[in-house]
């Protein structure tokens, strides 16, 4: 199976005072707006590291309740955040990390079993396949009755 999703992006002027704009295919997004200032000055409006942020998080979320899922475990929550690190690098700018923020609630698991399944997916989801980048990661799983 192939699939391929898109997202578009518009821009306007030169890079400090332009103005961008940008959506994806499912119209989820829809001309949001991102520029110079939305990247390094924290205006409003989105930049590229977030929207790779919740890229990575969405992703590892679904990867670790594929993987849990394999282990019997059906998690009540996952709550992941990546942070995106764009860094100057080689005279230019580059993404240089994401890390991830991970709380698992799967009350009645073993913990260890829930850590492992997030190392596997922090490993393997699709989205840290393509970083290529240090991909590192805090979880915590929140587990009553074994650990």
């Amino acid at each position: 199976m192939t699939i391929r999703k898109s997202g578009n992006a518009h821009w306007e002027g030169d890079l400090k005072t332009g103005k961008g704009h940008l959506s994806t295919q499912s119209g989820a997004l829809t001309e949001l707006p991102y520029g110079f200032n939305t990247r390094f000055e924290g205006k409003a409006g989105t930049n590229p590291e977030e929207l790779v942020g919740a890229a990575h998080a969405s992703c590892f979320a679904m990867a670790l309740s594929m993987i849990l899922g394999e282990e019997g475990i059906t998690p009540e929550a996952i709550d992941a955040k990546a942070t995106v690190t764009l860094a100057e690098k080689d005279g230019g700018f580059a993404v240089t990390a994401s890390h991830l923020d991970v709380t698992i609630k799967a009350e009645g698991a073993q913990e260890a079993t829930v850590l492992n399944c997030a190392e596997a997916a922090k490993e393997n989801c699709p989205i840290s396949k393509l970083l290529e980048a240090e991909i590192t990661m805090d979880a915590k799983a929140r587990v009553r009755g074994h650990s």
